[in-house]
């Protein structure tokens, strides 16, 4: 099995994060391919980067199918142009935000997500809501971090991730946190210790359900809503 994991923004050395992750949960036998959307904005960070990076995620969707992907995890929590990217797939194609809450509702009762900058967090109450999720996500918190903090060398953004999990378990009663960005992929277990509640990183969750579904032989749809584009 071939899983291609997309990273949707041009920062190479996130994709290196995103694909470890990745590999770490991967089945024995299940071959983790990382792929970056060169010629888009270096981090997504609101509508109008979601808007630049689709061209080029779509550029990788297309050659990731050229070379035998079995499905694609696309690894940004903004899930952009995932309905667009299904259409142009066959396989399955997984956004890391509806894996990461789906999974929050089957291992807990109510969850938060923690993302980085403010403006994110209207693009994530959408999402959940389009989910069919909100009525079980307690909070979508900021922890006031530019996405590429994340990548700098002595940053305090791990410390203020940790801090904003602390504030949603007392605040806001919730039973699990769902990390609202790819960036925070190498956190997780960190976080899951130091908070002591389920700590959710769409990247590996997205891998698990995408081998899934492709062991259990399901293709995208192509009637209806995510059938091939008619102009390429």
């Amino acid at each position: 099995m071939k899983l291609v994991v997309i990273n949707p923004n041009s920062t190479v050395s996130m994709t290196e994060k995103i694909v470890a992750a990745a590999r770490a949960v991967a089945a024995p036998g299940v071959e983790i391919e990382g792929r970056t959307a060169t010629g888009a904005p270096a981090s997504i960070q609101g509508h109008h980067d979601e808007a630049m990076c689709a061209p080029h995620l779509l550029r990788e969707v297309r050659e990731a199918e050229e070379a035998g992907a079995d499905a694609i995890v696309l690894a940004c929590f903004d899930d952009p142009a995932l309905g667009a990217c299904r259409e142009v797939a066959t396989g399955p194609v997984i956004g890391i935000c509806e894996a990461g809450v789906k999974a929050a509702s089957m291992i807990a009762t109510s969850f938060s997500v923690v993302t980085t900058l403010p403006r994110s967090v209207p693009v994530i109450e959408d999402l959940v809501r389009g989910y069919g999720l909100a009525h079980r996500c307690r909070r979508v918190r900021s922890a006031a971090i530019p996405v590429l903090a994340l990548e700098e060398p002595g940053s305090d953004a791990r410390a203020r991730v940790r801090d904003e999990i602390l504030r949603a378990i007392e605040e806001d009663g919730c039973e699990a946190v769902v990390l609202g960005c790819a960036g925070m992929a190498d956190l997780v277990a960190w976080l899951s210790e130091e908070t002591g509640i389920p700590v959710i990183d769409g990247v590996a969750v997205a891998t698990k359900f995408a081998e899934a579904l492709v062991g259990a032989g399901l293709r995208t749809s192509k009637s209806g809503a995510y059938a091939q584009p008619e102009t390429h």
